[in-house]
Protein backbone atom coordinates (compact mmCIF):
# COMPACT_ATOMS: atom_id res chain seq x y z
CA UNK A 1 0.00 0.00 0.00
CA UNK A 2 1.67 3.66 -1.16
CA UNK A 3 1.60 6.57 1.00
CA UNK A 4 -0.84 8.16 -1.00
CA UNK A 5 -3.45 5.11 -0.97
CA UNK A 6 -2.86 5.12 3.31
CA UNK A 7 -3.58 9.08 3.31
CA UNK A 8 -6.85 8.65 0.85
CA UNK A 9 -7.96 5.82 3.14
CA UNK A 10 -7.53 8.41 6.13
CA UNK A 11 -9.27 10.81 4.33
CA UNK A 12 -12.03 8.86 3.49
CA UNK A 13 -12.27 7.35 7.12
CA UNK A 14 -12.95 11.13 8.59
CA UNK A 15 -15.63 12.32 6.09
CA UNK A 16 -17.09 8.96 6.57
CA UNK A 17 -20.97 9.66 7.48
CA UNK A 18 -22.53 5.90 6.89
CA UNK A 19 -21.24 4.47 10.57
CA UNK A 20 -22.24 7.34 12.09
CA UNK A 21 -25.88 8.44 10.87
CA UNK A 22 -29.80 7.12 11.17
CA UNK A 23 -31.84 8.48 8.47
CA UNK A 24 -35.16 6.74 9.49
CA UNK A 25 -34.49 8.16 13.24
CA UNK A 26 -33.84 11.39 11.77
CA UNK A 27 -37.12 11.21 9.35
CA UNK A 28 -38.94 10.51 13.17
CA UNK A 29 -37.66 12.88 14.80
CA UNK A 30 -38.05 16.09 12.08
CA UNK A 31 -41.55 14.83 11.64
CA UNK A 32 -42.61 14.76 15.36
CA UNK A 33 -40.89 18.50 15.69
CA UNK A 34 -43.15 20.40 13.18
CA UNK A 35 -46.18 21.09 15.21
CA UNK A 36 -47.21 24.04 17.40
CA UNK A 37 -49.53 23.01 19.87
CA UNK A 38 -49.52 22.83 23.55
CA UNK A 39 -46.24 23.49 25.28
CA UNK A 40 -44.51 24.53 22.13
CA UNK A 41 -46.84 27.11 21.21
CA UNK A 42 -46.30 28.66 24.84
CA UNK A 43 -42.96 28.07 24.43
CA UNK A 44 -42.63 29.99 21.72
CA UNK A 45 -44.85 32.74 22.49
CA UNK A 46 -42.46 33.54 26.21
CA UNK A 47 -39.08 32.64 23.99
CA UNK A 48 -40.57 35.78 21.56
CA UNK A 49 -41.51 38.04 23.97
CA UNK A 50 -37.84 37.54 25.98
CA UNK A 51 -36.46 38.32 22.76
CA UNK A 52 -38.42 41.32 21.74
CA UNK A 53 -37.12 42.92 25.43
CA UNK A 54 -33.83 41.73 24.16
CA UNK A 55 -33.71 43.89 21.07
CA UNK A 56 -35.77 46.23 23.18
CA UNK A 57 -32.50 47.75 25.48
CA UNK A 58 -30.15 46.16 22.78
CA UNK A 59 -29.02 43.23 25.20
CA UNK A 60 -27.44 40.77 23.09
CA UNK A 61 -27.21 37.51 25.78
CA UNK A 62 -31.32 38.02 26.56
CA UNK A 63 -31.41 37.88 22.18
CA UNK A 64 -29.27 34.50 22.45
CA UNK A 65 -30.96 33.28 25.69
CA UNK A 66 -34.62 33.22 23.99
CA UNK A 67 -33.10 31.61 20.88
CA UNK A 68 -32.21 28.81 22.79
CA UNK A 69 -35.39 28.59 24.14
CA UNK A 70 -37.49 28.74 20.87
CA UNK A 71 -38.88 25.66 19.28
CA UNK A 72 -38.31 27.37 15.77
CA UNK A 73 -36.61 25.47 13.30
CA UNK A 74 -38.87 22.39 13.43
CA UNK A 75 -41.22 23.23 10.37
CA UNK A 76 -38.06 24.39 8.21
CA UNK A 77 -36.62 21.17 8.65
CA UNK A 78 -40.04 19.66 7.29
CA UNK A 79 -40.11 21.81 4.45
CA UNK A 80 -36.49 20.40 3.23
CA UNK A 81 -36.79 17.12 4.34
CA UNK A 82 -40.62 16.77 2.24
CA UNK A 83 -38.51 18.14 -0.70
CA UNK A 84 -35.94 15.92 -0.48
CA UNK A 85 -38.58 12.70 -0.07
CA UNK A 86 -41.20 13.93 -2.00
CA UNK A 87 -43.75 13.81 0.24
CA UNK A 88 -46.30 16.47 -0.08
CA UNK A 89 -48.52 15.57 3.42
CA UNK A 90 -45.35 16.50 4.86
CA UNK A 91 -45.03 19.44 3.41
CA UNK A 92 -48.68 20.83 4.18
CA UNK A 93 -47.80 19.99 7.68
CA UNK A 94 -44.64 21.66 7.78
CA UNK A 95 -45.92 24.75 5.35
CA UNK A 96 -49.31 24.88 7.89
CA UNK A 97 -47.21 25.17 10.80
CA UNK A 98 -44.59 27.42 9.62
CA UNK A 99 -47.77 29.57 8.74
CA UNK A 100 -48.75 28.92 12.66
CA UNK A 101 -45.50 29.99 14.09
CA UNK A 102 -45.26 33.18 12.07
CA UNK A 103 -48.85 34.37 13.43
CA UNK A 104 -47.76 33.41 17.29
CA UNK A 105 -44.67 35.72 16.89
CA UNK A 106 -45.71 38.53 15.01
CA UNK A 107 -48.82 38.26 16.99
CA UNK A 108 -46.62 38.35 20.35
CA UNK A 109 -43.72 40.68 19.49
CA UNK A 110 -46.14 43.14 18.24
CA UNK A 111 -48.14 43.35 21.68
CA UNK A 112 -45.13 43.84 23.30
CA UNK A 113 -43.74 46.80 21.22
CA UNK A 114 -47.53 48.17 21.30
CA UNK A 115 -47.78 47.91 25.10
CA UNK A 116 -44.13 48.74 26.25
CA UNK A 117 -42.80 52.15 27.15
CA UNK A 118 -39.51 52.00 26.30
CA UNK A 119 -38.46 53.59 22.98
CA UNK A 120 -34.45 53.65 22.23
CA UNK A 121 -33.75 56.72 19.88
CA UNK A 122 -30.86 54.01 18.64
CA UNK A 123 -32.21 50.44 18.25
CA UNK A 124 -29.06 48.99 17.02
CA UNK A 125 -29.88 45.46 17.49
CA UNK A 126 -33.64 46.17 15.82
CA UNK A 127 -31.88 48.11 12.76
CA UNK A 128 -29.15 45.44 12.40
CA UNK A 129 -32.03 42.78 11.20
CA UNK A 130 -33.39 44.95 8.63
CA UNK A 131 -30.65 44.47 6.11
CA UNK A 132 -29.54 41.25 5.15
CA UNK A 133 -26.47 40.58 3.54
CA UNK A 134 -24.92 37.54 1.89
CA UNK A 135 -23.45 36.46 5.10
CA UNK A 136 -26.85 36.13 6.07
CA UNK A 137 -27.23 33.50 3.21
CA UNK A 138 -23.87 31.87 4.03
CA UNK A 139 -24.60 31.55 7.83
CA UNK A 140 -28.56 29.82 7.06
CA UNK A 141 -26.63 27.51 4.62
CA UNK A 142 -24.06 26.15 6.51
CA UNK A 143 -26.39 26.56 9.69
CA UNK A 144 -29.16 24.57 8.51
CA UNK A 145 -26.69 21.72 6.97
CA UNK A 146 -25.04 21.59 10.92
CA UNK A 147 -28.66 21.08 11.94
CA UNK A 148 -29.77 18.31 9.63
CA UNK A 149 -26.16 16.70 10.22
CA UNK A 150 -26.91 16.61 13.65
CA UNK A 151 -30.89 15.38 13.24
CA UNK A 152 -29.11 12.13 11.60
CA UNK A 153 -25.92 11.83 14.10
CA UNK A 154 -26.81 8.92 15.93
CA UNK A 155 -25.25 10.15 18.96
CA UNK A 156 -26.77 13.66 19.50
CA UNK A 157 -24.86 16.50 20.92
CA UNK A 158 -25.18 20.36 21.40
CA UNK A 159 -24.80 21.43 17.80
CA UNK A 160 -28.64 22.64 17.88
CA UNK A 161 -28.26 25.43 20.25
CA UNK A 162 -25.38 26.56 18.27
CA UNK A 163 -27.76 26.68 15.01
CA UNK A 164 -30.33 28.42 16.96
CA UNK A 165 -27.99 31.36 17.72
CA UNK A 166 -26.09 30.95 14.49
CA UNK A 167 -29.30 31.22 12.21
CA UNK A 168 -31.21 33.80 14.19
CA UNK A 169 -34.89 32.95 12.98
CA UNK A 170 -36.42 34.72 16.54
CA UNK A 171 -34.89 38.25 16.48
CA UNK A 172 -36.08 38.81 12.74
CA UNK A 173 -39.54 37.79 13.60
CA UNK A 174 -39.55 40.27 16.38
CA UNK A 175 -38.28 42.95 14.68
CA UNK A 176 -40.77 42.33 12.20
CA UNK A 177 -43.81 42.60 15.19
CA UNK A 178 -41.50 46.26 16.00
CA UNK A 179 -42.50 47.22 12.38
CA UNK A 180 -46.12 46.33 12.54
CA UNK A 181 -46.49 47.32 16.01
CA UNK A 182 -45.28 51.11 15.27
CA UNK A 183 -46.33 50.81 11.42
CA UNK A 184 -42.83 50.90 10.36
CA UNK A 185 -42.60 49.22 6.74
CA UNK A 186 -38.81 49.11 6.38
CA UNK A 187 -38.96 47.07 9.77
CA UNK A 188 -41.47 45.27 9.02
CA UNK A 189 -40.40 44.41 5.00
CA UNK A 190 -36.97 44.08 6.17
CA UNK A 191 -37.33 41.65 8.79
CA UNK A 192 -39.15 39.32 7.31
CA UNK A 193 -37.27 39.12 4.28
CA UNK A 194 -34.09 38.45 6.64
CA UNK A 195 -36.40 35.30 8.12
CA UNK A 196 -37.65 34.05 4.79
CA UNK A 197 -33.70 34.20 3.59
CA UNK A 198 -32.99 32.25 6.96
CA UNK A 199 -36.02 29.71 6.27
CA UNK A 200 -35.26 29.25 2.51
CA UNK A 201 -31.50 28.59 2.95
CA UNK A 202 -32.13 25.92 5.78
CA UNK A 203 -34.82 23.99 4.10
CA UNK A 204 -32.35 23.70 1.21
CA UNK A 205 -29.89 22.83 3.26
CA UNK A 206 -31.95 19.81 4.56
CA UNK A 207 -33.08 19.39 0.89
CA UNK A 208 -29.80 18.57 -0.20
CA UNK A 209 -28.82 16.54 2.62
CA UNK A 210 -32.05 14.03 2.43
CA UNK A 211 -30.51 13.51 -1.21
CA UNK A 212 -27.05 12.74 -0.47
CA UNK A 213 -27.40 10.87 2.85
CA UNK A 214 -29.84 8.52 0.90
CA UNK A 215 -33.42 9.42 3.16
CA UNK A 216 -36.01 6.86 2.26
CA UNK A 217 -38.25 8.76 -0.51
CA UNK A 218 -42.16 8.00 -0.19
CA UNK A 219 -43.66 5.40 -2.08
CA UNK A 220 -46.82 5.51 -4.05
CA UNK A 221 -49.37 3.11 -4.92
CA UNK A 222 -50.55 4.97 -8.14
CA UNK A 223 -47.81 5.90 -10.68
CA UNK A 224 -50.02 8.89 -11.40
CA UNK A 225 -50.13 10.02 -7.98
CA UNK A 226 -46.25 9.59 -8.07
CA UNK A 227 -46.03 11.38 -10.83
CA UNK A 228 -47.98 14.35 -10.06
CA UNK A 229 -46.56 14.85 -6.43
CA UNK A 230 -43.45 14.80 -7.97
CA UNK A 231 -44.19 17.37 -10.39
CA UNK A 232 -46.33 19.06 -7.88
CA UNK A 233 -42.95 19.19 -5.47
CA UNK A 234 -40.37 19.85 -8.26
CA UNK A 235 -42.31 23.15 -9.20
CA UNK A 236 -42.69 24.01 -5.59
CA UNK A 237 -38.21 23.12 -4.85
CA UNK A 238 -38.07 25.80 -7.84
CA UNK A 239 -40.40 28.65 -6.36
CA UNK A 240 -38.18 28.03 -3.08
CA UNK A 241 -34.73 27.80 -4.69
CA UNK A 242 -35.05 30.14 -7.73
CA UNK A 243 -35.53 33.43 -5.57
CA UNK A 244 -32.96 32.48 -2.95
CA UNK A 245 -30.36 32.10 -5.61
CA UNK A 246 -31.57 35.56 -7.11
CA UNK A 247 -31.62 37.24 -3.65
CA UNK A 248 -28.06 36.08 -2.45
CA UNK A 249 -26.78 37.31 -6.46
CA UNK A 250 -28.33 40.45 -5.69
CA UNK A 251 -26.45 40.85 -2.38
CA UNK A 252 -23.07 39.62 -3.70
CA UNK A 253 -23.65 42.25 -6.60
CA UNK A 254 -25.00 44.96 -3.81
CA UNK A 255 -21.96 44.26 -1.21
CA UNK A 256 -19.46 44.27 -4.53
CA UNK A 257 -20.90 47.91 -5.20
CA UNK A 258 -21.04 49.17 -1.49
CA UNK A 259 -17.10 47.92 -1.04
CA UNK A 260 -16.47 49.74 -4.58
CA UNK A 261 -18.22 53.47 -3.29
CA UNK A 262 -16.60 53.11 -0.22
CA UNK A 263 -12.90 53.03 -1.43
CA UNK A 264 -13.87 55.38 -3.89
CA UNK A 265 -14.90 58.04 -1.77
CA UNK A 266 -12.19 56.80 0.73
CA UNK A 267 -9.72 57.58 -1.80
CA UNK A 268 -10.91 60.62 -3.54
CA UNK A 269 -12.25 62.37 -0.15
CA UNK A 270 -10.23 65.66 -0.52
CA UNK A 271 -10.24 67.49 -3.80
CA UNK A 272 -7.94 70.62 -4.01
CA UNK A 273 -9.71 73.04 -2.18
CA UNK A 274 -12.85 70.77 -1.80
CA UNK A 275 -13.95 67.91 -0.32
CA UNK A 276 -16.50 65.20 0.06
CA UNK A 277 -18.46 65.50 3.02
CA UNK A 278 -20.99 62.74 2.81
CA UNK A 279 -22.50 60.54 0.14
CA UNK A 280 -25.05 58.05 0.03
CA UNK A 281 -25.44 54.58 -1.47
CA UNK A 282 -28.23 53.38 -2.67
CA UNK A 283 -29.01 49.85 -5.17
CA UNK A 284 -31.65 51.05 -7.64
CA UNK A 285 -30.09 50.69 -11.04
CA UNK A 286 -27.70 48.42 -10.54
CA UNK A 287 -26.34 50.69 -7.45
CA UNK A 288 -26.12 54.53 -7.77
CA UNK A 289 -23.76 56.76 -5.42
CA UNK A 290 -24.47 59.76 -4.61
CA UNK A 291 -21.49 62.24 -3.13
CA UNK A 292 -21.56 65.88 -1.58
CA UNK A 293 -19.21 68.29 -1.99
CA UNK A 294 -18.26 71.31 -0.55
CA UNK A 295 -15.57 73.94 -0.95
CA UNK A 296 -14.86 75.55 -4.20
CA UNK A 297 -16.28 74.63 -7.90
CA UNK A 298 -15.34 71.98 -9.31
CA UNK A 299 -13.24 72.16 -12.56
CA UNK A 300 -13.88 70.17 -15.67
CA UNK A 301 -10.68 68.86 -15.58
CA UNK A 302 -11.51 67.80 -11.70
CA UNK A 303 -15.28 66.61 -12.89
CA UNK A 304 -13.67 64.44 -15.37
CA UNK A 305 -11.00 63.19 -13.15
CA UNK A 306 -13.31 62.19 -10.97
CA UNK A 307 -15.54 60.02 -13.19
CA UNK A 308 -12.70 58.37 -14.61
CA UNK A 309 -11.45 57.76 -10.87
CA UNK A 310 -14.89 56.31 -10.55
CA UNK A 311 -14.82 54.29 -14.21
CA UNK A 312 -11.43 52.88 -12.65
CA UNK A 313 -13.01 51.43 -9.60
CA UNK A 314 -15.46 50.23 -11.01
CA UNK A 315 -18.53 52.38 -10.56
CA UNK A 316 -19.96 53.66 -13.82
CA UNK A 317 -20.92 57.24 -14.73
CA UNK A 318 -24.39 56.89 -14.59
CA UNK A 319 -23.59 55.44 -11.20
CA UNK A 320 -22.10 58.66 -9.87
CA UNK A 321 -24.08 61.65 -8.88
CA UNK A 322 -22.24 64.65 -7.97
CA UNK A 323 -23.68 67.32 -5.73
CA UNK A 324 -21.58 70.33 -5.13
CA UNK A 325 -22.25 73.10 -2.55
CA UNK A 326 -20.91 76.11 -3.98
CA UNK A 327 -21.75 79.79 -5.23
CA UNK A 328 -21.76 81.50 -2.02
CA UNK A 329 -21.67 78.63 -0.06
CA UNK A 330 -18.39 77.23 -0.45
CA UNK A 331 -17.04 80.54 0.68
CA UNK A 332 -18.89 80.72 3.98
CA UNK A 333 -17.97 77.41 4.35
CA UNK A 334 -14.85 77.67 4.17
CA UNK A 335 -14.70 80.65 6.64
CA UNK A 336 -16.20 78.78 8.79
CA UNK A 337 -13.73 76.13 8.60
CA UNK A 338 -11.18 78.74 8.60
CA UNK A 339 -12.45 79.76 11.74
CA UNK A 340 -12.81 77.15 13.34
CA UNK A 341 -9.13 76.17 12.27
CA UNK A 342 -8.39 79.23 13.61
CA UNK A 343 -10.00 78.80 17.03
CA UNK A 344 -8.37 75.27 17.25
CA UNK A 345 -4.42 76.72 17.06
CA UNK A 346 -5.85 79.81 19.50
CA UNK A 347 -6.84 76.94 22.21
CA UNK A 348 -3.69 74.57 21.43
CA UNK A 349 -1.55 77.77 22.05
CA UNK A 350 -3.36 78.72 25.21
CA UNK A 351 -2.90 75.03 26.37
CA UNK A 352 0.99 74.81 25.49
CA UNK A 353 1.16 78.33 27.33
CA UNK A 354 -0.65 76.89 30.49
CA UNK A 355 1.68 73.87 31.08
CA UNK A 356 5.07 75.69 30.19
CA UNK A 357 3.72 77.61 33.23
CA UNK A 358 3.04 74.87 35.34
CA UNK A 359 6.53 72.83 34.21
CA UNK A 360 8.03 76.03 35.62
CA UNK A 361 5.82 76.24 39.29
CA UNK A 362 6.69 72.65 39.34
CA UNK A 363 10.63 73.37 38.72
CA UNK A 364 10.86 76.01 41.03
CA UNK A 365 8.81 73.90 43.69
CA UNK A 366 11.03 71.25 42.89
CA UNK A 367 14.43 73.61 43.27
CA UNK A 368 13.13 74.74 46.95
CA UNK A 369 12.00 71.58 48.16
CA UNK A 370 14.45 70.69 50.96
CA UNK A 371 16.38 67.42 51.21
CA UNK A 372 15.12 66.96 55.16
CA UNK A 373 16.96 63.62 55.26
CA UNK A 374 20.45 65.18 53.96
CA UNK A 375 20.48 68.08 56.20
CA UNK A 376 19.41 65.70 59.23
CA UNK A 377 22.84 63.43 58.42
CA UNK A 378 25.15 66.62 58.11
CA UNK A 379 23.65 68.62 61.27
CA UNK A 380 24.78 65.31 63.65
CA UNK A 381 28.03 64.47 62.25
CA UNK A 382 28.76 68.48 62.92
CA UNK A 383 26.95 68.51 66.28
CA UNK A 384 26.40 65.43 67.84
CA UNK A 385 24.17 66.73 70.61
CA UNK A 386 21.18 67.32 68.09
CA UNK A 387 19.26 63.94 68.33
CA UNK A 388 16.15 65.27 66.12
CA UNK A 389 15.31 67.97 63.69
CA UNK A 390 12.25 68.91 62.81
CA UNK A 391 11.86 71.25 59.83
CA UNK A 392 8.40 73.27 58.87
CA UNK A 393 8.45 75.20 55.39
CA UNK A 394 5.55 78.20 55.83
CA UNK A 395 5.07 81.71 55.89
CA UNK A 396 6.48 84.25 58.13
CA UNK A 397 3.70 86.93 58.64
CA UNK A 398 4.12 90.76 60.20
CA UNK A 399 1.54 91.81 62.67
CA UNK A 400 2.29 95.45 61.89
CA UNK A 401 2.42 95.55 58.11
CA UNK A 402 0.87 92.12 57.08
CA UNK A 403 3.71 91.55 55.05
CA UNK A 404 4.01 87.82 53.63
CA UNK A 405 7.55 86.28 53.52
CA UNK A 406 8.46 83.04 53.29
CA UNK A 407 10.40 81.42 56.25
CA UNK A 408 11.62 78.27 57.86
CA UNK A 409 10.92 76.95 61.19
CA UNK A 410 13.36 74.58 62.89
CA UNK A 411 13.47 72.67 66.38
CA UNK A 412 16.63 70.91 67.09
CA UNK A 413 15.87 68.08 69.71
CA UNK A 414 19.61 68.02 71.73
CA UNK A 415 21.02 65.57 74.17
CA UNK A 416 22.13 68.57 76.09
CA UNK A 417 22.12 72.62 75.99
CA UNK A 418 23.79 74.36 73.01
CA UNK A 419 26.06 77.52 74.32
CA UNK A 420 25.35 80.26 72.53
CA UNK A 421 28.22 80.36 70.37
CA UNK A 422 27.47 77.18 68.82
CA UNK A 423 23.45 77.65 68.28
CA UNK A 424 24.71 80.69 66.37
CA UNK A 425 27.19 79.16 64.28
CA UNK A 426 24.21 76.23 63.78
CA UNK A 427 21.91 78.62 62.80
CA UNK A 428 24.29 80.51 60.39
CA UNK A 429 25.12 77.06 58.78
CA UNK A 430 21.15 76.60 58.53
CA UNK A 431 21.04 79.51 56.29
CA UNK A 432 23.18 79.04 53.85
CA UNK A 433 22.48 75.21 53.78
CA UNK A 434 18.95 75.88 53.37
CA UNK A 435 19.63 78.55 51.11
CA UNK A 436 16.85 80.92 53.06
CA UNK A 437 17.58 83.57 55.22
CA UNK A 438 14.11 83.76 57.58
CA UNK A 439 15.04 80.91 59.44
CA UNK A 440 13.64 80.47 63.48
CA UNK A 441 15.73 78.38 65.64
CA UNK A 442 14.22 76.61 68.21
CA UNK A 443 16.14 74.20 70.27
CA UNK A 444 14.59 71.71 72.97
CA UNK A 445 16.99 70.33 75.46
CA UNK A 446 16.08 68.56 78.71
CA UNK A 447 15.49 70.54 81.42
CA UNK A 448 18.31 70.52 84.21
CA UNK A 449 18.01 67.93 87.16
CA UNK A 450 17.39 69.78 90.57
CA UNK A 451 19.88 69.53 92.78
CA UNK A 452 19.12 67.14 95.94
CA UNK A 453 17.87 69.03 98.89
CA UNK A 454 20.58 69.34 101.82
CA UNK A 455 19.15 67.47 105.35
CA UNK A 456 18.74 69.54 108.69
CA UNK A 457 20.83 68.50 111.80
CA UNK A 458 18.76 68.33 114.83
Amino acid sequence: MTFFTQVGNYIKGIINLSDHIDTTAAEQSIRSNIYFKGPNAWILSFSIIIASIGLNINSIPVIIGAMLISPLMGPIFGIGLSLGISDIDLLKEAGKNLLTMMAISLFASCLYFLITPLNLSNPTELLARTNPTIYDVLIALFGGSAGIFEQCRKEKGTVFSGVAIATALMPPMCTAGYGLANGNLHYFFGALYLFFINCVFIALATYIAAKLLHFRPKSFTDAKIEKRTKWILTILMLIFIVPSIWSAVVMIQNNNFEDKANGFVKENRSLGNSIIYDYNISHEDGGKLEIFISGEELTASQRNKLYENALAGGIKNGQLIINEHTNGQGKVEKELIQGIYSRTDSEINRRDSEIKRLESELELIRKNEIPYAQVAREAVNSWPEIEKLSIGDGAAVSTDSLNVERGLTVIAHTKSKMDEVEKEKFHKWLTIRLNQENIDLVEVAPAPTPAPAKSRKK
